[in-house]
């Protein structure tokens, strides 16, 4: 016993008066995988959250190619006066609607990029057609940066909301795996405010997936080896304990009659967006780390990384939206957890817990990281990117809350990267979490 253990219809008919836009962009890949494209600006209020004050224009989040295919898209109406909305969007011609009889085109959408094929629409009502693509917000983050704005710009989520009928960040708040205040004490609170950070890559064989920089949430110290406030994954014990998120702790389908110990060390923000008006949906990119490979697979030491996305999805009891196909959270005992190594792998598997583990990418995007055995002398456990999608509904308010914590003490810590959010107006998104595709 080692010192760890120690403590989200059809239209029939089309009046001459009203482009219905039943077609927007049909077809296309949805964020569940394909290509995905960065989204175009958004007009009428909302700042950057890089540089840019609130109403000064701003730049849009990304938004996955590919739109309503046929489903969603505009409604049989007759025209109405200059202050009348018929779609009921919450726009009128004289606020900027250029299409009143399609609610998923007004200056709250966000523009959707035209695959090859379709026909072109003005989704966002600017007077542009698939306009240049932003640049990225994210670049010159600093691995310590405290303002937690920086966490949704480091994501792709670029546009401030100034207020109701614009999209965007509402605000952002670091907190508890539970959304509670982090620790009071000063003491405490800067060991708790290690647990975030912001890097351009995590050793040399992973990057970021978009943009220039990428949001790091660890239970130890959201730093590589080579950064300023490293600490060794392998024993950092930052002395506090926190409550579980709600539907938590959620034990593992694979490793039945294994109870999880109490939360320790949680890192966690919480970012409230306002949706576009033609959202569906939205997906984010993933990568978990965990020290508690192989020795504590299937034990009560069983680090978390969670999603939380309120109001909850339709059909589920809690909010949590990232988990595997078998429907074990994403942590030491998920089935994704595909980056080890261990003495005669390849080609054989690896066993850790009572568990196989094919280890089938091998260890190579552990260098670098502290969970690899070229800092830890041996292999630990990653899952690369995985991409989680979930539905959500257009004008909506909605709160997401990413985080990661220790299990049963804190010595032994886990990580996780995030990365390259994207709305999608693919009607059908569903909740799943799948490897990224190539």
């Amino acid at each position: 016993m080692n010192q760890h253990r120690l403590g989200l219809g059809l239209v029939l008919l089309l009046l001459s008066a009203c482009k219905a836009g039943s077609d927007d962009n049909a077809g296309g890949d949805t964020a569940t995988g394909g290509t995905s494209a960065q989204g175009g600006a958004a007009t009428g209020g909302g700042g950057s959250a890089q540089g840019g004050a609130p109403g000064s224009g701003g730049e849009g989040a990304g938004f996955a190619v590919g739109g309503f295919n046929g489903e969603g898209g505009g409604i049989i109406c007759t025209p109405g006066e200059l202050d009348d909305d018929i779609d009921g969007d919450g726009f009128t011609e004289n606020d900027g609607d250029c299409e009143d009889c399609d609610p998923n085109r007004n200056p709250n959408a966000i523009e959707v990029q035209t695959e090859e094929g379709d026909a072109p629409y003005d989704e966002n009502c600017d007077g542009v057609i698939d306009e240049a693509l932003p640049p990225p917000c994210d670049d010159g983050i600093v691995v310590d940066e405290m303002d937690p704005i920086a966490a949704a710009r480091a994501i792709e989520l670029c546009k401030l909301s100034s207020g109701l009928n614009d999209w965007g960040v509402v605000s952002a708040k670091w907190v508890m795996a539970d959304g509670g205040d982090p620790p009071a004490d000063p003491t405490v609170a800067q060991r708790y405010h290690l647990g975030h950070g912001f890097v351009d890559d995590f050793g040399p064989n992973v990057s970021v997936r978009q943009g220039t920089r990428m949001l790091a949430l660890s239970s130890g110290s959201a730093r590589r080896p080579s950064d300023p406030g490293y600490h060794d994954v392998g024993g950092f014990d930052k002395g506090f304990q926190g409550g579980f998120a709600e539907g938590f702790p959620k034990e593992s389908p694979a490793c039945p009659g294994d109870v999880t110990g109490e939360v320790h060390d949680a890192a966690a923000v919480e970012i409230v967006l306002r949706t576009p008006s033609n959202a569906r949906g939205f997906s984010f990119d993933f990568d978990f780390y965990t020290y508690e490979w192989p020795g504590y697979v299937c034990s009560t030491y069983n680090d978390f990384f969670i999603a939380i996305l309120e109001p909850f999805p339709a059909g589920q009891t809690d909010g949590n939206i990232s988990f595997d196909q078998d429907g074990n959270p994403v942590s030491v005992n998920n089935s994704m957890l595909q980056v080890c190594g261990c003495e005669g792998n390849p080609p054989n598997a690896c066993v850790a817990g009572g568990k196989i583990f094919d280890c089938n990418m091998g260890n190579i995007e552990l260098i670098g990281t502290g969970f690899g055995f070229d800092t830890a002398g041996e292999d630990h456990g990653g899952t690369s990117w995985l991409r989680t999608t979930a539905p959500v509904g257009g004008n909506e308010e909605v709160h997401l809350r990413f985080a990661v914590h220790d299990s049963g003490d804190g010595s032994l810590d886990s990580s996780t990267l995030i990365d390259n959010f994207l709305w999608t107006a693919k009607a059908g998104t569903t909740v799943g979490t799948n490897p990224v595709p190539e």
